[in-house]
C-alpha cells in the first residue's frame, strides 16, 4: 500500500473550528474566520490542517453526533465555504483534513430515524430486549439500539466478529445493512475528496465491527477501504483515532495518534502529569515533568515496537494535546516548561501534531460549565473536556469567539504579543518547524539513535543534529559528548564535552 508523497513531511495543526476565529460576530468560530487566520499558518509553517467536525449537527457531542455527512453545520457556514476555505489553503500550501465520524450518527439523522420506525432496518444494532448499554427505541419500532459513546450516538451496523446464540442481532460483516453502512462510507469520503480536502481523521476507527476478537474484521473492512483509496484517491490520506499504530497502520490507515486512552502508555508516560485525570490513570510520574522522577522507557518500548511493525508502510502521529485530553500547559506544568516537550515533539521520528493554542502556551482551564456533551462519563466520569476547547487566544483583548469564556488571567498568552517576542514559545516552535523542514533527517523517516534515555534525554539525528532536552526542574550533568555547534537551544552548557543543561532547558547541535 503506497503512502502518499507528501505525508512524511506533514507538520499537522488540529483546530476546533468553533473556537478559533470568528466571521460574522455570532461569537461561534468558523469557516470564514479560519480562513482569515490562514497567514498566521502559512507563517507558522504548518502544511497540515485537522478541523474537529464541521458536519450539520445537533451538537449533543460538540459535532460528533452527525446529522448529515454531506452538509456543513451552518454555524460554520456552508460547502461553498469550505470549498473556499480548501482552496485558500492549498494556494497557501497547506491541506485540510475533515474529521470523519465513522462508527455512529446522531440520533437524529435521517438513516436513524428511519430505522427507529422500521423493524427490517438493519443499518444500526437493534435487540428485542434490553441488553447491555442498550438504549430504548424513540420510534415506532420496539426494541433497543446500541449507542457508540453517548446514548444520542447510536452505532451504525458494521457486523460482528462473531456470532453468539443467545444474541440473534448479531449480524455478519457481510449482511446488507453492514455492507450498505461500508459503501455509505466510501461515498461520504468521496464526496469530500472530490470537494478538494487531502484527507481524513477517522473517529474511534477501532469500533466499527463489534465483538471483534483481534480487530480481524475491523482491519478487513479498513484494507477494503484503503484499496479503494490508493485507486480512487492516491494522494489522499487517512489517519485513525486508534492510539495503536502497530496495529492501524496494517490495518488500512496511513498514519495514526499516540494517544491518552486504552492500554497505550506511550503519550501517557510523557504528558500525563495527573492535573486533571487523577494519578490512577497512571500511578508513575510523567518524563515531561517538573520532579525528573519520570521515564522515557514506556514511550521509547512503544515507539519502538510501533515502528518495527509500520515500517516504511505509514507513520506514528504525536501530538501536543488534543480536545479530549489536558492542553500541554496544565497543572504545574507552565509555558516554559513546555519548551522542551515542544523540542522533542518537532525533532522526533514521528508525525507532529500541535492542538491550537499549544503554540503559545495556552493554559488548560479548569471549572468551566459542561458545554456540548464535554463532561465524560464511564471511568474518567466528571473530566470536563471544555477546559481544552477554550477560544485561542489572538490578542490582549477578549477573543471575539465566545463559545466558551477565555482564561480568566490578564496575562494569558496571546499570538500578537509573541510574535513580536523572538524568545517566545510561538516563535520557538516556529524556528523549529523550519528546522525540520529544512532538514529532512529531522522529519518522520529520518534516522535516531538514542544516546541517554533519561535525564537529560539525548538523541541523535541522522548523522548531523543531537537533540537534547532536560524536563526537570533540577539542572543535570552528562558525559555524553554532544558535537557540533547549537542551532537553538536554553540553559545548556558544554565543558570539556560534558553536557550541563538547567532546568526546563533543550537544545539542538549540529555537525
Amino acid at each position: 500500500m503506497a503512502v502518499p508523497a507528501w505525508l512524511p513531511d506533514a507538520v499537522m495543526y488540529q483546530i476546533y473550528p468553533q473556537s478559533y476565529a470568528d466571521s460574522n460576530g455570532d461569537g461561534i468560530g468558523d469557516l470564514n474566520g479560519l480562513e482569515s487566520k490562514l497567514d498566521y499558518l502559512a507563517w507558522l509553517g504548518v502544511n497540515t490542517v485537522w478541523l474537529n467536525p464541521c458536519f450539520a449537527s445537533p451538537m449533543r457531542d460538540a459535532g460528533y453526533d452527525v446529522a448529515d455527512y454531506y452538509a456543513i453545520d451552518p454555524r460554520y457556514g456552508s460547502r461553498d465555504d469550505l470549498a473556499k476555505l480548501v482552496d485558500s489553503a492549498s494556494r497557501k500550501g497547506i491541506r485540510v483534513l475533515l474529521d470523519l465520524v465513522a462508527g455512529h450518527t446522531s440520533d437524529q439523522h435521517e438513516w436513524f430515524v428511519r430505522s427507529a420506525d422500521d423493524p427490517s432496518d438493519d443499518r444500526y444494532i437493534w435487540a428485542d430486549r434490553q441488553a447491555a448499554g442498550f438504549q430504548p427505541s424513540p420510534g415506532s419500532r420496539e426494541g433497543f439500539y446500541l449507542p457508540n459513546f453517548f446514548p444520542v450516538q447510536p452505532a451504525l451496523n458494521f457486523g460482528y466478529g462473531r456470532k453468539d446464540a443467545a444474541e440473534p442481532w448479531r449480524l455478519p460483516v457481510d449482511a446488507p445493512g453492514p455492507r450498505e453502512n461500508r459503501q455509505a462510507l466510501r461515498d461520504i469520503m468521496d464526496y469530500w475528496l472530490r470537494a478538494g480536502v487531502a484527507g481524513f481523521r477517522v473517529d474511534m476507527a477501532s469500533s466499527l465491527v463489534k465483538d471483534d476478537p483481534g480487530k480481524k474484521e475491523t482491519a478487513a473492512l479498513w484494507r477494503e477501504l484503503r484499496d479503494w483509496l490508493d485507486h480512487a484517491h492516491p494522494e489522499a490520506a487517512l489517519f485513525s483515532e486508534w492510539a495503536q499504530p502497530q496495529v492501524s497502520v496494517p490495518s488500512g490507515f496511513h498514519a495514526d495518534f499516540f494517544l491518552h486512552f486504552g492500554t497505550s502508555q506511550a503519550y501517557r508516560s510523557l504528558f500525563h502529569n495527573g492535573a486533571v485525570y487523577d494519578h490512577s490513570y497512571r500511578t508513575r510520574p510523567c518524563f515531561f515533568d517538573a520532579s525528573g522522577e519520570g521515564s522515557v522507557y514506556d514511550f521509547l518500548a512503544e515507539w519502538a515496537t510501533a515502528t518495527s511493525v509500520i515500517g516504511d508502510d505509514g507513520h506514528v502521529v504525536l501530538p501536543s494535546a488534543n480536545h479530549d485530553f489536558p492542553r500541554l500547559v496544565s497543572g504545574s506544568r507552565t509555558a516554559d516548561h513546555a519548551r522542551a516537550a515542544m523540542v522533542f515533539i518537532l525533532t522526533w521520528p514521528t508525525l507532529p501534531a500541535i492542538y491550537y493554542g499549544d503554540e503559545i502556551g495556552m493554559q488548560f482551564q479548569p471549572g468551566l460549565p459542561d458545554l456540548e456533551g464535554s463532561v465524560l462519563g464511564g471511568p474518567r466520569a466528571g473530566y470536563n473536556r471544555a477546559g481544552s476547547r477554550t477560544p485561542m487566544q489572538w490578542d490582549k483583548a477578549d477573543p471575539e469567539v465566545t463559545y466558551l469564556p477565555p482564561h480568566p488571567s490578564p496575562t494569558r498568552p496571546n499570538v500578537a504579543d509573541e510574535r513580536q517576542d523572538p524568545d517566545s514559545l510561538l516563535n520557538l516552535v516556529r524556528e523549529l518547524i523550519a528546522l525540520r523542514k529544512a532538514n529532512p533527517a529531522l522529519g518522520a523517516s529520518g534516522a535516531v539513535e538514542i544516546i541517554n534515555p533519561g535525564y537529560p534525554f539525548v538523541y541523535r539525528r541522522g548523522d548531523r543534529f543531537t537533540v537534547a532536552v532536560n524536563p526537570a526542574f533540577e539542572a543535570v550533568t552528562t558525559d555524553i559528548p554532544v558535537p557540533g555547534t547549537l542551532v537553538l537551544g536554553r540553559g545548556t552548557h558544554l565543558d570539556d564535552g560534558r553536557l550541563r543543561m538547567e532546568g526546563f532547558s533543550y537544545a539542538v547541535y549540529a555537525d
